[in-house]
């Protein structure tokens, strides 16, 4: 991230005041300053600076004591804010945000940053944090609906409130999603806790620090061309719930039966929200509640009004049932009923035993380095933690180190199964980590695999699959081309049956048990991998 230079003329001006909230530090390091009885005395003179900045400290590191800007290899940087992050934590604070910039000549790298320190302990992590995957149909009000639920502001009636997730500048110019998109609330003892300025990635921070609860969205595609983008959103994240919009003014679609299908193939507790419902008449409000539940018996699932029947059955028989509500994030209908479900609904997803993370997303953060984004599958991490990152594309793996974890935007010295972070890897380059690699404990022994056994189920294909049939398998985050050998020969539309999958180009960390959608033009299906051959 850049920073305005205004927030370091601002310290600068200030400078470092005796007892006052600003400090100014070249570099902080393991080997000076977290040795015996130095880290305590830091860690007490970091908890002054925070108390005596009304519950704020700024840091600036880079510069001398004296105010000169020096600049600093971006490997010191990075050494520094791990430091301050363990003195914070020693203090019972936390890093909040991290500004840098570039200094000197561009052959020098030297960087200066301004961290901000707040007090409070980083969010504990458990059993208290959702994650939830929308779906629906493009224009059907997926991202309005969480925009709306997350800040509490009403919607304009354009999609205004869609623009408040994590999405790209060209998607908000278009109107469109053409990648996952992210966003989180929380709950305390008072209630929902939301964003005030969504476009303050700090306010996201607050949002984790503050919530005794949260709720994660992962939003997906609802423009057809993007279906593969979907169905990673639907497969790769580890998902505890389904969110399926359907709008009022246009009913099911194609896409609608498209995409609750690879809800309910993938075992995912799903509940249907109809949108738009300020725009339509009572009448047409019935017709389209019926029209989804006739698609929900058609595929033999149970709908459930949450009007009719209340939002404690239906946190109470979600997955036995399918609860259907109908919403407006212009009008706020229904809004307070889905803030008391998600309020209530438990974790579905677990994840006990070792660490273990498929990588979504990488990129590169001036300062930190390399940092690969997933939702921690299984286990937990914390920083400092050496691991294993691989597959490579020759079936290698490669030792890295946690550098730091972020969680929309707050830093965190710990992640289980189920959160949603971007851990920062020290010993590798970002161009060098793919989506589909797996991040695993150091000591662990892992064999990737090129090919595997399945149970699979053909959902729609036009004639039968045989032998050679090359869909895209959607996998935890891998989606690659694969070769299909069914049992038999071949299988037809409906038929569940055996088959060997290969993949075409390079190997993967497969485990039996996790499952799969597979698709290839209109035709689709699923399986659950059964068996892995080790040896291939």
């Amino acid at each position: 991230m850049t920073a305005d230079r205004a927030v370091l003329e601002q310290a600068l001006e200030r400078g470092e005041e005796e007892g006052g909230p600003i400090e100014f530090k070249e570099r902080l390091s393991r080997d000076v300053h977290l040795v015996d009885g130095r880290m305590e005395s830091l860690a007490a003179q970091l908890r002054h600076r925070v108390l005596s900045g009304d519950g704020e400290a700024t840091y600036v590191v880079g510069v001398t004591d004296d105010g000169h800007v020096a600049g600093i290899a971006p490997s010191a940087f990075s050494e520094s804010m791990d430091v301050l992050s363990l003195l914070a934590e020693e203090a019972g604070a936390h890093i909040d945000d991290v500004e840098t910039w570039g200094v000197g000549r561009e052959d020098e790298n030297g960087l200066v940053g301004v961290a901000t320190v707040c007090e409070g302990a980083i969010l504990d992590t458990d059993d208290s944090h959702i994650v939830v995957g929308t779906a629906g149909h493009v224009d059907h009000g997926k991202s309005t609906l969480v925009g709306t639920l997350v800040t509490g502001q009403a919607d304009d009636g354009q999609g205004g409130t869609r623009s408040y997730l994590d999405v790209q500048p060209h998607e908000v110019e278009r109107g469109l999603s053409a990648d996952l998109s992210y966003a989180v609330y929380g709950f305390d003892e008072s209630g929902p806790v939301r964003m005030d300025n969504p476009h303050r990635k700090s306010d996201r921070a607050r949002v984790v620090e503050e919530s005794e609860r949260l709720v994660s969205f992962v939003d997906t595609v609802g423009h057809e061309p993007w279906l593969r983008t979907t169905i990673r959103g639907l497969v790769g994240q580890k998902l505890d719930y389904g969110l399926l919009t359907v709008a009022a003014d246009d009913g099911p679609t194609k896409t609608t039966r498209e995409h609750l299908g690879i809800l309910l193939a993938t075992e995912l507790p799903t509940m249907v929200a109809i949108t738009k419902a300020d725009l339509v008449s009572e009448e047409r409000l019935q017709e389209v509640e019926r029209a989804v539940e006739r698609l929900l018996r058609d595929v033999e699932e149970t709908p459930l009004r949450i009007e009719r029947h209340g939002v404690s059955a239906a946190a109470e028989e979600i997955g036995d049932v399918v609860p259907i509500l109908r919403t407006s994030a212009v009008s706020g209908a229904g809004l307070d009923a889905l803030d008391d479900l998600f309020e209530r609904l438990p974790k579905t997803n677990g994840g006990d035993g070792d660490f273990r993370m498929y990588i979504d997303r990488t990129y590169s953060v001036t300062g930190v380095g390399a940092v690969a984004s997933g939702t921690v599958n299984a286990g937990s991490v914390e920083a400092g933690d050496e691991l294993l990152l691989g597959p490579m594309p020759d079936g290698t793996f490669r030792e890295v180190e946690v550098r730091s974890i972020e969680m929309h935007y707050h830093r965190v010295d710990r992640a289980e199964a189920g959160r949603i972070v971007g851990i920062a890897l020290k010993g590798v380059t970002e161009p060098a980590i793919e989506r589909g690699m797996v991040l695993l404990p150091a000591d662990a022994d892992p064999t990737p695999v090129r090919e595997f056994e399945a149970e699979v189920v053909v959902l729609n294909h036009p004639t039968r699959i045989g032998t050679g049939y090359e869909p895209v398998v959607h996998l935890e985050t891998i989606s690659e081309a694969a070769i299909f050998r069914p049992e038999g020969g071949h299988l037809l539309p409906g038929d569940r049956g055996t088959a060997t999958v290969e993949f075409k180009f390079r190997p993967y960390l497969i485990e039996e048990g996790q499952r799969f959608v597979f698709r290839e033009g209109r035709s689709k299906g699923v399986g659950t991998v059964t068996s892995v051959d080790r040896g291939g």
